[in-house]
């Protein structure tokens, strides 16, 4: 098969398209042929050498996909060959064909075209796993995502408003707030021209908001503090603004704050499979709903993953970059 290799870890010209070994199918996994997968973050990260697959995982990039099963193992009922599905992965995804356990498989949604259905399963988990199962997110309450534009956003923003939430987003352009506005976002903050921190107690009466889901990491770490509300709850996804940071305790146990960050990739295939199906049960009827809908900014195929890079670097699109074999 072809896949996407990191010839060595550098800028997006390291990406090269070359023939590879087809996956190996162990007894728990299903075999998919990939109609399309999607860039994250973390994908750069690899891509520089600064976030290794986990052990036994592909070494290729690509954390989701979708596609046709073409074969199952001695182990796995529930798919067969011939199913349209989308999947969480580790790693493979920027290839034609990937292996991935079997409980980390989803049925592609009705009504969305299988290519698009790619862009769901990180997204999905990732809000779900954070911003309902761990901080507890409940219709009523208030909700900040930063990079209300990016795919975790454009995501947030849909099914946190699903679930009777209001919701709060940043981005740094009047396009890219208008979009969030679109796709029903309550309050939209630029934050190259305005103070998230004081708009956030403007529009709140000074209570703060009780969850926010960051990817800027120590940059708006206090300011994210100042933003909650008295038992609010902050969950770090990402450290686009810096890793380390100095914390007041003072302020967290003042307001009795919570505060979380964990990633999905290096979680166990167990946990993985309790959240997909989480997500099954409660994301996937939105999306059947039509209350969630994909957001995809462009398709590229499998050979322009360099370009698809230096886009998502860029931070120009809106949504979802997705690659196709």
């Amino acid at each position: 098969m072809k896949a996407v290799v990191i010839t060595t870890p550098g800028g997006p010209e390291v990406l090269q398209l070359q023939e590879v070994e087809d996956p190996e199918l162990k007894d728990n996994e299903v075999l998919i042929k990939v109609e399309a997968t999607s860039l994250n973050r973390a994908d750069i990260l690899q891509r520089k050498g600064m976030y290794p697959p986990p052990p036994g995982s592909s070494p290729y990039l690509g954390l989701e996909c979708s596609g046709t099963i073409e074969a199952v193992g001695k182990q796995v009922s529930r798919w067969q060959v011939g199913d349209k599905v989308c999947a969480l992965l580790s790693g493979g995804g920027y290839a034609e064909k990937v292996a991935v356990p079997a409980g980390q498989v989803l049925l592609a949604p009705p009504g969305v075209s299988l290519q698009d259905a790619a862009s769901f399963p990180e997204v999905s988990c990732t809000v779900w796993s954070t911003v309902f199962m761990m901080s507890r997110l409940s219709a009523g309450e208030t909700f900040l995502v930063h990079g209300g534009s990016s795919g975790i956003g454009t995501f947030a923003i849909q099914i946190a408003k699903y679930w009777g939430a209001k919701v709060y987003v940043t981005a740094g352009s009047k396009e890219k707030l208008a979009f969030c506005k679109n796709l029903g976002a309550d309050v939209c903050i630029n934050y190259k021209t305005e103070d998230f921190v004081e708009r956030v107690k403007e529009e709140t009466g000074g209570k703060g908001v009780d969850v926010i889901l960051d990817i800027i990491g120590a940059e708006y770490f206090r300011r994210n503090l100042d933003s909650l509300s008295f038992d609010g709850r902050l969950f770090v996804i990402g450290t686009m603004g810096g890793a380390v940071t100095e914390i007041d305790l003072r302020v967290v146990l003042s307001k009795r704050l919570t505060i979380q960050a964990a990633g999905l990739r290096y979680r166990s295939p167990e946990n993985k499979a309790a959240i997909v199906r989480e997500v099954e049960n409660n994301v996937w009827p939105a999306i059947v709903a039509g209350k969630v809908k994909p957001v995809v900014y462009k398709y590229f195929p499998l050979s322009k993953a360099a370009e698809a890079h230096r886009l998502m670097e860029s931070s120009k699109h809106i949504g979802k970059i997705l690659l196709h074999p």
